[in-house]
């Protein structure tokens, strides 16, 4: 392979690029109000947002994966952040922002195909697979700054909320996503320490796996404790219910104007 090409590999799809701008633009109506429906803008922003965050979740496990030993990577195309490059459109990305609307929870889906026999060592496989979660981690992090660095104060209410509701998104992906369930990058964590008769054993459902933990999180009490740890890690990054509550409100702009009383009564 030339240098041209390793090169071309690697180059910022104008897909990714395309949603970044969006994502931009969308932030800005949200700050200034420049929308004929706010709501709408933050529709735009967080889906626009979670759409990037899980390309770079993606591209996580397919740079890791590249240097683990797997050099098919960049012939797919996974290096150039193109979400349209991923094995299954539906499960990287409608199924993602589907769940987002109905519950809002972000799950990523399966999505890059890495040739795990070009990689031979236990711990990079690990690694391979935990970079997603932990994107999603940095992405929360860096949402939240402004919340713990005390740097809201002036912030119009929207994007305040806005910010809040995709950095909720970010957590339960962080957190969804670690589960050691088959399908999850969480049991392709602990999946090479496991013995080759068990793994063959839990291969069939693996297919399976996402759907059934969105399946459970719809049992009340499956559903209660998950949000309570959800909002105790966001209180700990500064972020309130009522900053993630009133987030969830604007998103559902089909709902009309949200009508946000102040906190003081």
């Amino acid at each position: 392979m030339s240098a041209t090409a390793t090169r071309s590999d690697r180059r910022i799809s104008p897909v990714f690029l395309a949603l970044v701008a969006i994502m931009l633009v969308s932030a800005y109506a949200v700050w200034s109000g420049f929308s004929a429906s706010v709501g709408f803008a933050v529709f735009l922003f967080v889906v626009s947002g979670w759409v990037v965050s899980l390309c770079l979740h993606e591209y996580a496990h397919a740079r890791t994966a590249l240097h683990g030993g797997d050099i098919s990577i960049g012939d797919k195309g996974y290096l150039t952040l193109n979400p349209l490059k991923y094995t299954h459109a539906l499960l990287s990305i409608v199924l993602p922002v589907l769940f987002v609307i109905m519950g809002g929870i972000g799950l990523p889906g399966g999505a890059v195909f890495i040739e795990r026999g070009r990689i031979k060592d236990r711990w990079r496989h690990s690694v391979i697979s935990a970079a997603g979660p932990l994107t999603n981690v940095l992405f929360a992090v860096l949402l939240t700054a402004p919340f713990w660095l005390g740097m809201m104060d002036g912030v119009p209410d929207a994007f305040r909320f806005a910010l809040a509701f995709l950095a909720l998104l970010q957590v339960t992906a962080a957190i969804l996503n670690s589960l050691p369930v088959p399908g999850l990058d969480g049991y392709g964590v602990v999946e090479p320490w496991l013995s080759h008769s068990v793994r063959r054993q839990v291969e069939p459902f693996a297919p399976f796996g996402l759907i059934a933990v969105f399946g459970l999180l719809w049992v009340p009490e499956i559903n209660l404790v998950f949000f309570d740890a959800v909002d105790a890690i966001l209180r700990g990054l500064g972020v309130t219910e009522w900053d993630t509550y009133w987030g969830q409100e604007y998103f559902r702009f089909w709902q009309g104007e949200p009508q946000v009383p102040s906190i003081g009564g």
